[in-house]
């Protein structure tokens, strides 16, 4: 328990100081203001802060999975946790292919297309996966749903080996690793793409191995040391800081869309600094605070949804059956 105590603070240090020497990189390099707000460029703290949120939070739910999957294995003598570990690398390994399959696909199509069309078109894709990773009533399911349906087939694969010889339960097992790590690294790629191609392939880079360092801290303390973190907590933690990435994803998105003649400008009439447009993606017209508020009431209203379900039903239902 006292080293559950002292983790938490630990991971929390490290992941501010990692930021806040981005920033003060930032600073230093840009003198504080690395973009003028009236150009169409995300910043260079910015992207390094939102792509390294992203990779450890989809990191995160990697691991979660695979703990569930490797529980009690690491522990005995048995190697059935083996073939589990070899798919996971192969599923990072994909992930790594896809994002340049992914890149040369965006990559011809830039060949006919302008560069304001393809920005809109790939930030929608991003803000789709963004709202699919905030979704609290999806992981809900997904929590129970996949993770359960895994440790189901992980047991009917141990038990086929036993009973059975060759080596298709553990390819079997290595296709679970395999997916466990491959369905969060597509998500990655997918959402990448619009700050690769905003803020550059270096800011990306490097918010990456920032997240990726986040991670395997995470990793290691959960396959080496054995510790039981405090997973939820922690997914709480990084979905809010998601919330923040969403709000400066949908308004330059729709900034993005509003130059490329997808959608009208309707001013509002009221100055916002331009400070706000540049960290925030906060802009005086009435299409991009619309979008963003729409984008905070989809992510509150699929938590609220999966509250319902998960806990305010199930007490409702109990105090009806006895009567209150």
């Amino acid at each position: 328990m006292a080293g559950r105590i002292h983790l938490k603070p630990l991971l929390i240090s490290i992941a501010a100081l990692l930021i806040i020497g981005v920033f003060i990189w930032q600073a230093v390099t840009s003198g504080g203001n690395p973009v003028d707000p009236t150009v169409h460029r995300m910043s260079l703290a910015m992207g390094i802060v939102n792509t390294g949120i992203l990779v450890f939070r989809e990191g995160l739910e990697a691991i979660l999975v695979l703990s569930a999957l490797t529980a009690g294995l690491m522990r005995t003598k048995q190697v059935f946790w083996k073939p589990i570990a070899s798919g996971s690398g192969l599923g990072f390994l994909a992930t790594l292919v896809t994002w340049f399959i992914v890149v040369g696909i965006i990559s011809l199509f830039a060949a006919t297309t302008s560069e304001l069309n393809i920005q809109a078109a790939t930030g929608l894709l991003a803000i789709a996966v963004l709202l699919l990773v905030m979704n609290w009533f999806f992981h809900k399911i997904y929590w129970t749903a996949w993770i359960g349906a895994h440790n189901k087939k992980k047991n009917e694969l141990i038990q086929f080996s036993h009973t059975n010889k060759g080596n298709a339960a553990f390819a079997g097992l290595a296709l679970l690793g395999f997916t466990a790590v491959y369905r969060e690294g597509f998500e990655v790629d997918l959402f990448l793409q619009t700050i690769r191609m905003q803020a550059g392939n270096f800011v990306v880079l490097i918010g990456a191995v920032i997240g990726l360092f986040l991670t395997l801290i995470v990793a290691v303390l959960t396959f080496v040391v054995q510790r039981k973190l405090p997973y939820k907590k922690m997914l709480i933690l990084t979905g809010i800081m998601l919330g923040m990435v969403l709000i400066v994803m949908v308004g330059e998105n729709v900034q993005e869309m509003q130059l490329a003649g997808w959608i009208a400008t309707t001013n509002i009439g009221v100055p916002i600094p331009d400070w706000v447009g540049l960290w925030f993606a906060i802009f005086p017209n009435i299409e991009g605070i619309v979008a963003q508020t729409g984008a905070v009431l989809l992510v509150l209203g699929s938590y609220f949804i999966a509250q319902y379900m998960r806990s305010w039903k199930p007490r409702k239902q109990s105090q009806l059956n006895r009567g209150i």
